[in-house]
């Protein structure tokens, strides 16, 4: 397996969107999200497919996943129909960010749904430690071209560096 870098994105001063576009091709990509901190300690990192680079806010997204929290166990989550995939970052200080891989697979299909799987590490401002793992279906048969982050409380991204990458 190899990679080759389409686009990236280093954010270093605050914003309330980031998206990363360059879906051209029915191969999988990978989009790394790494060193995040949102502005406030509220709401959650989120997730929205584009198409043609603006993103898709109906509620067509599907997903389950496993949190794992280091100091007390695990939980699981499944959600159906909603307007976002969903991480657990949360956070506001230097020790406070969150480092992900996105797959992304069929994304640019016209006749099939397009799914993600996903992996994160966590720090929150408490310098408490979580795993997230899981995936999602955006259940519209139709060719999504990247991918639109935001904070679900309408907070900022505050920095981080997004890179999509096509797997071959």
């Amino acid at each position: 397996m190899g990679l080759v870098q389409v686009a990236t994105t280093t954010i270093t001063s605050a914003t309330a969107t980031v998206s990363i576009t360059g879906i051209d091709s029915s191969d999988v990509y990978m989009v790394t999200a790494n060193n995040v901190v949102q502005s406030t300690n509220s709401g959650s990192f989120d997730i929205r497919v584009t198409k043609g680079g603006s993103n898709d806010s109906t509620s067509n997204y599907d997903s389950s996943n496993k949190l794992l929290i280091a100091d007390t166990g695990f939980s699981t989550s499944n959600e159906e129909n909603q307007n976002r995939w969903d991480t657990n970052l949360i956070g506001t200080t230097s020790t406070s960010n969150g480092n992900f891989i996105f797959y992304l697979y069929n994304f640019n299909s016209s006749s099939e749904y397009s799914f993600i799987t996903f992996e994160e590490s966590t720090f929150n401002s408490s310098s408490d430690h979580f795993g997230l793992q899981g995936g999602g279906v955006h259940t519209v048969a139709s060719a999504s071209d990247g991918l639109y982050f935001f904070n679900d409380a309408s907070n900022e991204i505050e920095s981080g560096t997004f890179t999509l990458y096509k797997v071959i």
